[in-house]
């Protein structure tokens, strides 16, 4: 099947990515980049950089501005599908929803809309195997933002990894912490993953912190040869 990709840039969407195209012909990635940091529907930091993290796939992008106002962000979503649809003749979308039903069934119901199947590779899965399954699939995720306790700044710039998984599983037992950060607990951005052809490597950035919330704000990135280049882009002690 012709698909196209809600992509906002996170390790979800990502692995979502990966194992949908290993059933489907992946056409294009979809993104759509709101405004208000509290969108319900949307990931925010960064989004506006998955340009460069189609560039590295060799994957067509479609990126949308919206408002991201509450339901009046559905139909700048419904328009970007829209226009995947006929622009690249998409059959289907793939999206990384996890568990959130509040996505999945308002992704569903734009997927009736304009008659396309709804591919969820990741749905129903338990969040710590997901975890589990980006490792496996060498996926280089990087934490951009943390709004839930017990995160703190620290987190900032990490990649999630084995001993960050340990400790998202330990949080999970001791206070309920969703370990897939779905609920908006934190938020990633890719920079490697093995449909990458290049990696990116993140130059510039600043942290804004406030509270007990913050988020690294990325600057610049450059493309580099990843047979060339080791690590994963970006060095989190300058977090």
């Amino acid at each position: 099947m012709k698909a196209g990709v809600l992509f906002s840039g996170g390790k979800d969407s990502t692995l979502a990515l990966i194992k949908a195209s290993r059933e489907h012909e992946i056409r294009c990635l979809i993104s759509v980049i709101p405004e208000n940091p509290e969108s319900y529907m949307f990931h925010v930091p960064n989004v506006s950089l998955t340009k460069y993290q189609a560039e590295a796939t060799e994957i067509s992008i479609i990126q949308k501005f919206t408002k991201g106002e509450k339901e009046r962000e559905l139909n700048d979503l419904k328009n970007a599908i829209g226009e995947a649809k006929e622009k690249f003749g998409i059959e289907g979308i793939v999206t990384g929803a996890i568990k959130s039903n509040y996505q999945y069934s308002r992704i569903k119901r734009i997927c009736d809309e304009l008659k396309l199947e709804l591919i969820s590779p990741l749905w129903q899965m338990d969040e710590i195997e997901e975890l589990k399954e980006v490792l496996k699939e060498g996926i280089k995720a990087i934490i951009v933002s943390v709004s839930a306790y017990p995160l703190t700044k620290d987190f900032l710039g990490k990649e999630i990894d084995e001993a960050v998984v340990r400790k998202f599983i330990e949080f999970r037992e001791k206070v309920g912490f969703n370990p897939s950060g779905e609920g908006g607990e934190y938020e990633t951005f890719v920079v490697d993953a093995p449909i990458f052809k290049k990696k990116i490597f993140i130059e510039d950035f600043d942290v804004v912190w406030e509270g007990n919330s913050g988020y690294l704000r990325i600057r610049k990135v450059s493309l580099l040869d990843k047979n060339l280049t080791p690590g994963v882009g970006f060095e989190p002690t300058r977090a």
